[in-house]
């Protein structure tokens, strides 16, 4: 996502020592979890358990939980899900830097982009916007370099939270 930063922990005294209170979410393994229970129940509306299995959210129901055993497509939308059943209309999301609040992209792009990301091929969107095929990988280079991305799951977190592609659609 765009607007955060990731630090990751190989202990649980490791997060303890770097002021945990700065974060907006711990990302935790089910077992850091049980081990810390005590801590993240404090904290269990910034906490999301990484479970492997989808039976392994039952024990732990009173947090959020996100199964990562899975493509990564679909690891892109439970995330994306999560984060619009959390912040919705964009309520306790931290500030968008400035570059990210511009418009970027054009209305052409932004077109091409939201095509992309619905799982379109070249080809498809070239018919969809009745353009040719060169004009659609252009515009896919043109958006990926202004963005900064190098993937569609990367470009499927920006158009999301944008508000350029509704989540059910993806």
């Amino acid at each position: 996502m765009p607007i955060m930063t990731v630090d990751t922990f190989g202990t649980f005294a490791e997060l303890e020592a770097s002021q945990p209170d700065t974060y907006f979410h711990f990302f935790v393994a089910m077992d850091i979890v049980l081990r810390n229970r005590a801590y993240f129940t404090q904290h269990k509306r910034k906490t999301i358990v990484l479970t492997l299995s989808f039976s392994d959210s039952a024990q732990l129901s009173e947090f959020h939980s996100l199964y990562i055993n899975q493509p990564e497509q679909q690891l892109v939308k439970s995330l994306l899900m999560l984060e619009q059943h959390a912040h919705a209309g964009g309520h306790n999301l931290p500030q968008m830097p400035h570059v990210l609040q511009q418009k970027i992209l054009t209305d052409r792009e932004i077109e091409v982009m939201s095509l992309i990301v619905q799982g379109n091929i070249n080809k498809e969107i070239a018919e969809k916007l009745h353009i040719g095929l060169s004009t659609v990988i252009t515009h896919r280079k043109n958006i990926m370099e202004k963005l900064g991305m190098k993937s569609v799951s990367a470009l499927t977190i920006y158009a999301v939270m944008h508000g350029y592609v509704d989540i059910n659609t993806i």
